[in-house]
């Protein structure tokens, strides 16, 4: 099984990067490129397609606005040069945002993510190639925050917290609040590094000190509530025996 594949893309560079890293990812097959985003639209009206690589500054017709328009939408994967986009691309539900330049490890979390949804929605069940090792302490997120875009280091934030449709964003002892769900940042944020522990909260695992009772306790004094139905996977965590 393989994930067909289009890149829509105004940069030729971009094309180049995009397929010289498919070459080493079995799953992926690039089935087409255009470099408009109106060139897509005859050949996703004759080419059926699993995942889109998609730029959002083009000439005519921008990337975010061209996915407003598909009424059955592919997987998408976006690849842009400005973080200012992310948290409304989010919004359309797309796979992951790739901020350019972007790394093979990136990239290869980001198929990954878009491989897991395919199989997922298809009810089938294929291997994603494991990564090395846990998530980059270069990577980073957009954050949307007091109507500015801040990208955050992963490595730096210690703990998400929920607020209905606003998100605590913790760093140390400050924190950014900001327009999500707790669950869209479940879905984009690595496994290899955070960890639901409860229905508010979300927290990155290198700063868990110790568990006491229903409570973590993480490495700068503060505590995180466990939720009865994550105790198990906090018990995991900690290689803690009943």
């Amino acid at each position: 099984m393989s994930l067909r594949c289009l890149i829509i893309d105004d940069e030729p560079l971009a094309h180049e990067v995009i397929l010289e890293y498919s070459k080493d990812i079995p799953f992926l097959e690039i089935c087409g490129q255009c470099y408009r985003a109106t060139e897509a639209f005859e050949f996703l009206s004759s080419t059926e397609i699993d995942l889109i690589f998609l730029d959002i500054r083009m000439p005519k017709l921008n990337g975010l606005d061209f996915l407003r328009t598909l009424q059955h939408k592919p997987l998408v994967i976006i690849t842009s040069a400005y973080e200012e986009y992310a948290l409304e691309s989010f919004d359309l539900a797309v796979c992951d945002y790739l901020l350019k330049p972007f790394r093979f490890e990136r990239f290869l979390k980001a198929v990954n993510r878009a491989l897991e949804s395919y199989n997922l929605k298809n009810q089938v069940s294929k291997p994603t190639i494991p990564l090395q090792s846990v998530a980059n302490d270069d990577e980073q997120i957009s954050i949307k925050s007091d109507k500015k875009h801040v990208l955050l280091k992963l490595s730096d934030i210690y703990y998400l917290e929920s607020l209905g449709n606003y998100v605590k964003v913790w760093g140390d002892l400050n924190f950014l609040l900001t327009p999500r769900t707790l669950s869209s940042f479940e879905e984009q944020l690595p496994d290899e590094s955070f960890i639901r522990i409860h229905k508010s909260f979300i927290l990155n695992k290198k700063f868990v000190h110790y568990m006491e009772g229903n409570t973590i306790f993480l490495k700068n004094n503060q505590q995180i509530p466990i939720g009865k139905n994550y105790r198990p996977v906090i018990k995991q965590l900690l290689d803690i025996e009943d």
